[in-house]
């Protein structure tokens, strides 16, 4: 019994050692068959069903598309709009795959259109203009079948798929409530609120406000390379410009670009793997720009404006000294408040309507010649009969500064006396050269106040130029030019407008000169250094605050859309020239000359009238300018103006500045009291601009 137990022990231990290994096997098998049916989905989820994945994950794409803000207003002083947007509808299209599909030809090879997207863009394009005719303000131009498949950019040549195309700016109210109304049978059409750029009418400081132009015609300047450069870096950076959108290109639009632009809103659109648009997932609005207000008086302005047009065309019929001057075609004029550094008037003739350059054609602006501010740059600002430019030597508008030079350097005292034979030279013995006053006048004895107020050439080169040269030898150029720059001439001024010209500074270019005594001996009476009108009026304006350069602005404010002021700008001193106040009195009291153009002016003002000469078809001819700065005592008002091939600046430049004396006092007050607020008086002599033309003698 136990033999036959002991071996049924044993079968039973290999009947369950089969059954493990079968089980064994079974698992084994099992997992085998698993990671087969893993291995296969795999394969048919990358290789069958992959391409399908890929489009329904494509389908889930976006991109924003950029919706332009309303770009704020640039206001004048009294809050008059002198640039500013309106709002206006037009109608966009943003394409589907139906407008764009294409085939190939077997035998040619050739993609086209099928026959039903030509259809389809055909028929849209048609009916379209069917509207436009009959629903479009009367007068408007019209456009044609093909101008608007145009606009589609089927081909993409100007837009990616999903962007929508602009056909029509400016719908009528007809229009806009036809296809607002009708949405349902133009899939894709959509009517978009965009804006319109107009300005001032009366032609306001049109060279200093500036101009647009269309993004994608504005790269050429840095600032919108840079915003280029942001949006290939980062797209989503708040950066993004479409490329019909208006942008400043000159003047205060560009300079303060980013406050008027605003920011940007966006359509979110959905596209599928043909970068066609699907729908509109999101809509962000834009938020409109910053307004801009200056410091420039509208009337004071206007006033600046007309005294320049009507004293060119008084030189044109008035014999000054035996002769007209019909050459003098243009003229500049800057007045900047002493105390505040306050732009009132900036005026560059002649100027234009900047309201042809809004549609961003050029073809409108093809024979404006004078389109930058001559105020501030020569180029592209204008030229006088023989071509000067706008930017012309100082002549005798230096001779204040020269004097305080000479004085500070201990060259002379304010009680010096010298005698003015009317004649001086320079240079070796055997081989000088000689200078005479203007119209040879011969003055006698005179201190530094009188060389100022007679404006005489050989004072400067005897007391300054020569012993400038004596004391320092060619070191003394370094000396001039220091003295220069501390008083805005050669420097930039500060001013908040883009393409500042730093000036023409010829006193270092000792070869032109023949040597560095010659350069200081010429730049002593102004034949040395070419500077703009705006930095002139701020050397006046440095004269009248006794060494204190102020920085000129033409924007007082910043506001944004509902009012709040976000930014203000006031008064900044650059540098000092600390000089004894002897220094500045006497200067102040030697700038005197006879100026019969401000006979009846009713305060005591200093100033200095200029006449510089320039080669032009064998003869010299003489460019008019003039600084002035009132009243004498308590200064509140600088003046510059700058008349080239004007003749004498005492006839040509000082009528001017008289003029917007006198409309800065209506305004204002030289006194502090606006004259036009005086109802006692008249408007004929309550200190209101006069039109006539005026003489003097230099």
């Amino acid at each position: 019994m136990s033999l036959f137990r002991k071996q049924g022990s044993t079968s039973d231990e290999t009947n369950g050692k089969s059954t493990l290994a079968l089980r064994i096997n079974v698992f084994f098998f099992s997992t085998f068959i698993i990671f087969c049916v893993i291995i296969i989905r795999l394969a048919v989820l990358q290789f069958v069903e992959g391409p399908t994945l890929t489009e329904v994950e494509t389908n889930r794409d976006t991109k924003d598309v950029p919706l332009a803000a309303m770009r704020g207003s640039i206001l004048a002083a009294g809050g008059e709009k002198i640039a500013y947007s309106t709002p206006v509808q037009s109608l966009y299209i943003t394409l589907t795959k139906e407008y764009t599909a294409k085939k190939t030809d077997k035998d040619t090879g050739k993609t086209d259109f099928t026959p039903e997207a030509k259809a389809k863009a055909d028929k849209l394009a048609a009916d379209l203009v069917d509207k436009f005719n009959r629903l479009g303000d009367p007068g408007e131009q019209k456009m044609t079948v093909e101008e608007v498949k145009d606009s589609f950019d089927l081909e993409f040549r100007k837009y990616n798929g999903y962007t929508p195309r602009r056909i029509k700016v400016g719908l009528s109210s007809r229009e806009v409530a036809y296809f607002m109304e009708h949405k349902d049978e133009y899939p894709g059409l959509e009517v978009v609120e965009e804006n319109v750029r107009h300005y001032d009418k009366d032609k306001v400081a049109v060279q200093s406000v500036g101009y647009i132009k269309l993004f994608k015609n504005s790269n050429s300047l840095p600032i919108y390379q840079n915003v280029l450069n942001a949006m290939k870096k980062d797209p989503t950076a708040g950066l993004t410009y479409k490329d019909d959108e208006f942008v400043g290109f000159d003047g205060l639009e560009l300079q303060y670009q980013r406050e008027l632009r605003g920011q940007n809103g966006y359509q979110e659109i959905s596209i599928n793997p043909q970068n066609m648009a699907e729908k509109v997932e999101k809509v962000v609005p834009p938020i409109k720009g910053n307004d801009i207000w200056m410091t420039i008086n509208k009337n004071v302005q206007l006033k600046t404006q007309q005294a320049i047009t009507d004293q060119i065309k008084w030189l044109h019929t008035h014999p000054v000294q035996g002769k007209t001057h019909p050459n003098a075609i243009t003229g500049y004029a800057v007045a900047m408040e002493v105390d505040t550094g306050n732009i009132v008037a900036m005026a560059s003739m002649p100027d234009y309507d900047t309201n042809a350059w809004t549609d961003g054609s050029i073809s409108k602006i093809l024979d404006i010649t004078n389109y930058q501010n001559g105020t501030i740059t020569p180029f592209s600002s204008g030229r006088s009969g023989n071509n000067f430019e706008s930017t012309v030597l100082m002549g005798s508008t230096v001779k204040p500064l020269s004097v305080l030079i000479g004085l500070n350097e201990g060259l002379f005292t304010t009680s010096t006396w010298y005698t003015d034979r009317g004649i001086t030279s320079f240079g070796k013995a055997g081989h000088e050269t000689k200078v005479r006053n203007a119209s040879g006048h011969v003055y006698g004895g005179m201190d530094p106040a009188l060389a100022i107020e007679h404006s005489s050439n050989v004072f400067m080169v005897d007391m300054v130029g020569k012993r400038l040269y004596d004391k320092y030898a060619s070191k003394g150029i370094e000396v001039w030019d220091k003295y220069m720059k501390e008083f805005g001439l050669g420097v930039s001024t500060g001013v908040d407008l883009p393409n500042e010209f730093l000036g023409r500074i010829n006193y270092t270019n000792l070869k032109a000169a023949g040597s560095a005594q010659a350069a200081l001996v010429y730049a002593s009476f102004g034949q040395q250094g070419a500077y703009t009108t705006l930095q002139l009026a701020q050397y006046a304006s440095t004269l009248a605050n006794k060494g204190e350069r102020i920085k000129p602005h033409l924007v007082s404010k910043i506001t944004d859309p509902s009012g709040k002021v976000v930014t203000t700008f006031g008064r900044e001193v650059l540098n000092t020239v600390k000089m004894d106040d002897a220094y500045w009195n006497e200067v102040k009291r030697g700038m005197n000359s006879d100026v019969s153009a401000f006979d009846g002016f009713p305060y005591d003002f200093a100033r200095k009238t200029g006449t510089s000469q320039q080669a032009a078809r064998g003869d010299l001819k003489d460019n008019g300018v003039f600084i002035a700065y009132a009243p004498r005592e308590n200064p509140k008002l600088a003046v510059a103006v700058v008349i080239p091939e004007g003749g004498f600046g005492s006839n040509s430049a000082a009528p001017v500045a008289r003029k917007i004396f006198d409309a800065y006092d209506w305004e204002y007050g030289l006194d502090g009291v606006p004259k036009k607020s005086l109802q006692q008086q008249s408007a004929g002599q309550s200190g209101s601009p006069d039109e006539s033309g005026a003489t003097g003698t230099n």
